[in-house]
């Protein structure tokens, strides 16, 4: 390496180096897969301390504080606690969208012949445990709750996993992130179609248009984030007002994002190569103190090489990637930080168990899924419909199922749809808490004891 090359490899100050040894790690633990998990237990924890101490007061009025817009005699105001539920968890929602779009179009749903198993598996995970749940339930005002155990989580589910990444082969992620995927399909249907009380077809309409101007854009080659954010808003709005539940605009929006680039990758490769050539013969002709901020035309081929990759790559998978982290480490660690707030006494305790809410969809999650998943896997395989990924056999999936068993984030969601009483909400979400931790330990002691022969080699393995 000449003295120029070197001059430029460190243009880092002596703090900033000293910085990144710190920050570099920290960073790490953010890419981590367990981390979203950890932070919605440290949330959970949390939520669960603020309203069984002395702050429960605060705790709860802080969570329904109004917020919102006035103009002149025009006002729009919601709780803290449905500001997370019907607008920040869309983000959830359309990150949601674009991970089943790409799953369909280059993913493991694509492949027919490994779908249909997954999709039987699916199937099973959302079928029996909600006719668990009705068992338990028929005929009661409760009944309408049979919903809630149908759920996955996938970031607890993936986070479980991911302590296992030693013992299980790398297409058992695969497994688990297309099932929750479907099974979040699966959610949102029953979401849109069972959790709606009324509807104004005029905003329906409206929110329809707004759907199909989006869609055209799309047509149109047209890629501008702030247009598509501009017709979410829009949408979102006449869906709020429509009295469907107004996350599901994000799952909408998700479908209409391009999954297309601009330009191939042969155009890209010629493009860069230009662009590189260039800067290539500045940097031997500049001056080794002159940094780029004082080389303007190197800059601009630097800014040139941005914009080409923008254009060799798709919106859909660029805004996945940039949707992910804050998903994950911001909207649900403060969906659980508000939700899972659950007063627990003695008379509450006495409650829940003498009532069906609770032991149906401890019954459902823990017994539904574990049973459901890796039955109707079995049966997809028995009949040849399909077959497993390459690694997997029906003990993974039996650890799978019992994985799927950890509800959380969606189940409390459907059940501030489904329950309005507070008694019978403490009593559905309680239910959640307890399926998930025993999911959660079933599952991991299962794959960790019971499938750690036959040890699949570490490439590909999630990191």
């Amino acid at each position: 390496m000449d003295k120029q090359s070197a001059h430029r490899s460190t243009v880092q100050t002596d703090l900033e180096r000293q910085f990144e040894k710190v920050i570099t790690p920290f960073q790490y633990f953010i890419k981590d897969q367990t981390t979203s998990s950890i932070l919605l237990i440290l949330c959970t924890g949390i939520a669960l301390f603020l309203a069984n101490s002395q702050f429960s007061t605060s705790y709860q009025s802080f969570i329904e504080t109004p917020l919102g817009l006035v103009v002149d005699d025009h006002s729009f105001s919601l709780s803290l606690h449905h500001w997370v539920n019907d607008a920040i968890m869309t983000l959830f929602f359309f990150l949601l969208g674009l991970e089943i779009k790409r799953e369909l179009l280059a993913g493991e749903l694509q492949d027919f012949s490994r779908t249909l198993p997954v999709i039987a598996a699916a199937i099973g995970g959302m079928l029996f445990p909600a006719l668990l749940f009705l068992l338990l339930n028929f005929g009661s005002e409760t009944e309408h709750g049979w919903g809630i155990p149908m759920a996955t989580d996938t970031a607890f589910a993936v986070g479980i996993l991911a302590l296992l990444r030693r013992q299980i082969p790398a297409s058992a992620f695969a497994f688990l992130t297309a099932l929750a995927i479907i099974d979040d399909i699966g959610a949102i249907l029953v979401i849109a179609f069972f959790y709606t009380e009324s509807i104004d077809v005029l905003y329906l309409a409206s929110g329809a248009l707004a759907f199909v101007l989006l869609l055209l854009v799309n047509l149109l080659g047209i890629r501008n984030s702030w247009i598509y954010l501009a017709g979410g808003v829009i949408l979102w709005s006449m869906l709020y007002m429509s009295g469907v539940h107004a996350t599901v605009a994000g799952i909408m929006v998700a479908f209409t994002v391009p999954a297309r680039p601009k330009r191939d990758t042969g155009w890209f490769l010629q493009k860069t190569h230009r662009l590189m050539s260039r800067f290539e013969r500045m940097e031997r002709q500049s001056d080794s103190s002159e940094n780029i901020l004082e080389n303007i035309d190197q800059h601009d081929i630097v800014e040139g090489v941005q914009v080409a990759a923008a254009k060799a790559t798709t919106p859909l998978r660029r805004w996945e990637r940039a949707l992910e982290h804050p998903v994950a480490l911001f909207v649900l660690p403060l969906f659980a930080l508000v939700n899972a707030g659950i007063p627990l006494s003695y008379n509450t305790l006495e409650y829940l168990w003498d009532g069906g809410i609770t032991s149906g969809i401890v019954l459902g999650l823990v017994v539904g899924k574990s049973i459901g998943i890796p039955l109707m896997a079995w049966i997809a395989i028995k009949f040849r419909l399909g077959r497993l990924p390459d690694g997997l056999d029906l003990r993974h999936i039996v650890g799978i199922g019992m994985l799927g068993g950890m509800g959380f984030t969606m189940s409390i969601f459907i059940a501030d749809l489904g329950f309005a009483q507070q008694d019978q909400l403490i009593a559905a979400k309680s239910g959640i808490l307890v399926a998930s931790l025993l999911a959660g330990i079933m599952g991991w002691l299962w794959l960790r004891f019971c499938c750690n022969s036959d040890m699949p080699s570490k490439t590909n393995r999630p990191q």
